[in-house]
C-alpha cells in the first residue's frame, strides 16, 4: 500500500514511518512537508502522492494552551481535518483519525464505549470531537481511532518526564484521582497497521488494556526502573490547570472484539518494554 502519515515527526508518527516502512510505500507528511491547515497545499499533495490510506496523526495537542488560543486549536483540530478528509475522499483513500479520550467528561464509573455520548471539557477535546463529525461527513472509508495517555521513545511524555524528574528529587507529588488508559506508541502503531488491511470502518477504542492513576503509573514507571522515589499522592484540586482533565476516561475495546480484531496487551506490561528499552 501507499500509505501518508501527517504528524510524521510526532510521537505515534514516527513509530508509524518507522513500522510500516518495512511492508509499505510509506510518506511521513511533516508540517515542514505538508501543512494541513493549508487547504491548497494538502490537496495538491495528496492527489500528486495518492496514497490508498492516509493517517492523520498531526494534531495541536498543547492541551492548556489550547484554552487560551481557541482559534489556533480548531484551526489545527479541526478544520487541518477537514482539509485532509476531503482530499482523501477526493483520492479514495481509506482515512485514520486519531482522536481521544478527551472526547469524553469522566463523569462515568465504567468504561467509556465507542457509542456513549462525547461530553468534551476543554478546548482540546471540543476541537477533536468536531474534526470527527467532519471526518463522518467528509469520509466514507474512515477509521476514528480514540486513544489515551500516549508515550514512546519520541518526544516528550509522562514516562521520560517522571524518569527525568527521578535524577533530580527524590520525592514527587503526583496526582491520584484521574484514571485512565496509558498507551505505548508502538502499540497503537501495530494496532493501526492491521486495521488498515479492512474495511472495517467506522469507531475504535484503542489503548492498552487495564487502568490506572497517573500515581499508579508513576509507581510502575519507578518499579520498572529500578529506582527509589517517594510518591505523594495529591488531589487534581492540588495542581490546578487551565484545562480541566477528565477524571475518568478509561476506553472500553467493544468494537474491536466485535470486529474480531487483536486486542492491545496491558499497559504494565507495555510499560515493562519501554521502560527496559530506555534504561
Amino acid at each position: 500500500m501507499k500509505i501518508a502519515i501527517t504528524g510524521a515527526n510526532g510521537q505515534l508518527g514516527h513509530d508509524l514511518v518507522n513500522l510500516l516502512s518495512h511492508d509499505h510505500q510509506v510518506f511521513g507528511l511533516s508540517r515542514q512537508v505538508m501543512d494541513i491547515t493549508n487547504f491548497p497545499q494538502v490537496v495538491e499533495t495528496v492527489q500528486r502522492i495518492k496514497p490508498d490510506a492516509i493517517i492523520h496523526a498531526a494534531a495541536y495537542t498543547r492541551v492548556d494552551e489550547a484554552e487560551h488560543t481557541q482559534d489556533k486549536a480548531y484551526l489545527v483540530n479541526t478544520y487541518g481535518t477537514r482539509n485532509v478528509a476531503i482530499s482523501a475522499q477526493q483520492a479514495g483513500s481509506k482515512m485514520i483519525y486519531i482522536s481521544t479520550d478527551y472526547v469524553f467528561d469522566g463523569q462515568s464509573s465504567t468504561p467509556y464505549k465507542e457509542f456513549d455520548s462525547p461530553n468534551p471539557l476543554t478546548v482540546y477535546g471540543k476541537s477533536k470531537l468536531a474534526a470527527e463529525e467532519i471526518v463522518k461527513n467528509f469520509s466514507n472509508k474512515y477509521f476514528i481511532v480514540r486513544t489515551s495517555w500516549l508515550y514512546g521513545q519520541y518526544g516528550q511524555n509522562f514516562v521520560k518526564t517522571m524518569l527525568t524528574l527521578a535524577q533530580l528529587r527524590k520525592e514527587l507529588p503526583v496526582v491520584f484521582d484521574q484514571i485512565g488508559s496509558p498507551t505505548y506508541t508502538v502499540d497503537l502503531a501495530y494496532f493501526l497497521k492491521d486495521l488498515l488491511q479492512t474495511e472495517l470502518y467506522g469507531i475504535y477504542h484503542a489503548s492498552n488494556t487495564g487502568a490506572c492513576s497517573w500515581y499508579e503509573f508513576a509507581k510502575a514507571v519507578f518499579e520498572e526502573a529500578g529506582l527509589d522515589i517517594k510518591l505523594n499522592p495529591v488531589e487534581t484540586k492540588d495542581f490546578p490547570r487551565p484545562a480541566r482533565r477528565p477524571a475518568y476516561s478509561v476506553l472500553d475495546h467493544m468494537a474491536i472484539r466485535l470486529n474480531g480484531l487483536s486486542d492491545f496487551r496491558t499497559w504494565r506490561d507495555a510499560l515493562k518494554e519501554f521502560v527496559g528499552q530506555l534504561i
